[in-house]
């Protein structure tokens, strides 16, 4: 499924759209370039989940976790993993403990990720700087049974 957004605003909608179809253990990674809106996508997600504190990237923390909605939020950004990985981490501990894990730059620590998951590419617009395409790729029938409920929202909508 693919859908594009016109303003970060309509970014961090699509993503509240998402959170109330998200259950515990569910892994979403996120793919796009500097500056493509993975992490306002995130911010989206938190609103969505009843978090309302600040979600910044977790750049230099690799996983920040949010405790204050209806599920916890795992926010990992594991860029700085490039060629190191995530071994050490317990990755595994999130991705299957009791909230939802989003995964920027998730290539660095692909040995680590489940085999069923749901990918996000955010892609810009070169001639406009404020829109989105969002590519939505299930991995697996939950993450595809997600991916029809969010469709069939986002065009109810």
């Amino acid at each position: 499924m693919e859908y594009t957004t016109t303003d970060a605003a309509s970014t961090q909608a699509v993503g509240a759209a998402l959170a109330p179809l998200l259950q515990a253990g569910d892994v979403i990674l996120l793919d796009g370039d500097l500056g493509a809106g993975k992490t306002t996508f995130t911010k989206g997600v938190a609103a969505g989940l009843g978090i309302h504190r600040n979600v910044k990237s977790p750049t230099f923390n690799l996983i920040k976790e949010y405790h204050q909605g209806r599920l916890p939020l795992y926010h990992m950004d594991v860029y700085r993993l490039e060629g190191v990985g995530g071994a050490d981490l317990g990755l595994q501990e999130y991705f299957n403990g009791s909230g939802v894990s989003l995964v920027e730059w998730s290539q660095f620590v692909a040995e680590d990720l489940p085999q069923d998951f749901l990918m996000i590419r955010l892609q810009k617009d070169d001639d406009d700087f404020d829109r989105r395409k969002i590519i939505f790729t299930p991995h697996g029938d939950r993450y595809a049974t997600l991916v029809d409920q969010l469709a069939q929202q986002l065009h109810t909508n």
